[in-house]
């Protein structure tokens, strides 16, 4: 074809707008003798392509910039990177939170077994103030050998001949104690 000729790419590109806002403005031209090319992609001649940049340049901001807009084909592609960003935002955040519970949770569990161990050592001193209690007890209780002479010699001689002269139980055996 000849170089008078664009596509609508070509002249989207040359103009610095995305393909979508040329073929807006395709819409307004007459369809009578629109070509195409080999591929099948309209093409445009000369005065078409005139009159879609005298469109443009009515639009078109007065310092002449080009469109801020990106090619369709890269917006997706930034879309998905965005909201795959703010997915993988959101799932942080989630992430930080559930080891802030996590470290609050080991916190109360570290305090309760420190107190664990406290009550533990406060018991086991108990135990052994009762121990030593019992131990001074049974010591105080129990009468020592001396004394149990002593206690025998001051009973009447009468007293001691009855208790000499009772009769000893036998100590009851332990296996018979569920026969009858």
């Amino acid at each position: 074809m000849s170089e008078d000729l664009k596509t609508i790419k070509e002249l989207a590109e040359e103009l610095g707008f995305i393909k979508q806002t040329i073929q807006y403005h395709v819409k307004f031209l007459p369809t009578k003798n629109r070509l195409k090319n080999s591929s099948g992609a309209i093409v445009l001649n000369l005065e078409e392509q005139r009159f879609i940049k005298n469109r443009l340049t009515k639009n078109r901001p007065n310092n002449d910039q080009k469109s801020t807009k990106e090619p369709t084909k890269n917006r997706p592609k930034k879309y998905k990177e965005i909201s795959i960003n703010n997915v993988l935002l959101e799932q942080l955040k989630t992430k930080d939170e559930q080891i802030k519970s996590l470290v609050e949770a080991q916190k109360q569990t570290q305090n309760l077994l420190d107190q664990q161990q406290r009550l533990a050592l406060q018991d086991k001193k108990l135990l052994d103030e009762y121990k030593s209690e019992i131990n001074d007890l049974k010591a105080l209780k129990m009468p020592t050998q001396d004394t149990k002479v002593e206690q025998v010699s001051s009973k009447q001689p009468q007293e001691v001949e009855s208790v000499a002269e009772e009769p000893k139980k036998a100590p009851r055996k332990w296996w018979g104690l569920w026969r009858k």
